[in-house]
């Protein structure tokens, strides 16, 4: 994909909105309120808002705006970060004049009229940096706010750094982003702060966990539960990875019981398991991604496919 196309497309707008997926991480948050930024220093003179979902804990970094449904007749609409159509937080995404997609999943629902996938990026923050280092003789600005919101994507979607999408690009990205003036300590002390709430429930995951001999686990969230520790099934995203650091560990699944559906996080630590999810109503990364099922009575199954791919890991 050309990236000078997307800016064109913005230059020729009065009007942009940005959007990004349901249930935001830092990526989704960084990618989206960043490109803001960048579009806001550059061309002051157009209109640009940030819409979907609060979440209480993404605040720190931006706030959403509220807009009339007729803005978007006339608007271009940019979605970061969303794989799928169904997880584009405002469904009002659908009714811009033209779409354009951002994203760093596999491209299994090409929706849009322009589409950015780079499967190689470690986020769609990573991307929306090189859209800037590429454009910047189109009159591109990143301010100090804007590297912080993109800084914060790619640390939040590489797990600090740790996770194997971190490639030699991301660090040399992240490398150019702090030479910017934001504050990298308190921005970490925003995103990985744990309250006692999470703390406990922590605590009761890794007292109930159990490693089969192919090295799966997995933990029930039930409504029960949640209610017992005064967590949100969206809080939950902060505690997929609690399990990953155990020796043995292959793949873990955390099931989480929302109001009409189970909500399946999957991680990895070797073994592909996007193509699992994938079968459950899911998908994502080859290493985390997530899924669905309806019953109680489909949990068996989705373990007895992830022992399988373990096994033959």
């Amino acid at each position: 994909m050309n990236t000078t196309a997307i800016i064109n497309k913005i230059k020729s707008y009065q009007d942009i909105i940005i959007h990004r997926h349901v249930r935001p991480d830092p990526d989704a948050y960084g990618s989206q309120n960043g490109l803001a930024e960048i579009i806001r220093a550059s061309f002051p003179e157009k209109n640009v808002f940030v819409v979907g979902e609060e979440e209480e804990w993404l605040k720190y970094f931006a706030s959403m705006d509220s807009i009339d449904d007729d803005l978007f007749e006339n608007a271009l609409v940019i979605v970061c970060d969303t794989a799928n159509q169904e997880r584009v937080s405002d469904q009002r995404f659908q009714n811009g004049k033209e779409i354009i997609k951002i994203d760093h999943h596999p491209n299994n629902d090409a929706y849009g009229d322009l589409l950015w996938i780079d499967t190689a990026a470690s986020s769609t923050s990573e991307m929306i940096y090189i859209l800037y280092q590429q454009e910047k003789d189109q009159g591109l600005v990143l301010t100090d706010k804007g590297a912080s919101l993109l800084y914060a994507g790619i640390v939040g979607d590489t797990g600090r750094f740790l996770y194997p999408s971190t490639s030699n690009r991301t660090f040399q990205i992240a490398s150019k982003l702090i030479e910017y003036n934001f504050d990298r300590t308190d921005m970490y002390q925003h995103m990985y702060k744990t309250s006692l709430k999470m703390a406990r429930l922590k605590g009761y995951i890794l007292q109930n966990v159990e490693v089969s001999a192919a090295g799966v686990s997995h933990i029930k969230l039930s409504k029960g539960i949640l209610e017992k520790f005064d967590v949100t099934p969206n809080e939950t995203s902060a505690i997929v990875g609690v399990i990953g650091d155990i020796e043995g560990m292959k793949a873990w699944a955390i099931f989480v019981e929302e109001e009409d559906v189970i909500r399946v996080r999957l991680r990895s630590n070797g073994p592909i398991i996007n193509i699992l999810a994938a079968k459950y109503e899911g998908g994502g990364h080859p290493l985390a991604s997530g899924a669905k099922i309806h019953t109680w009575d489909a949990v068996d199954d989705l373990l007895e496919d992830l022992e399988q791919i373990c096994r033959e890991e």
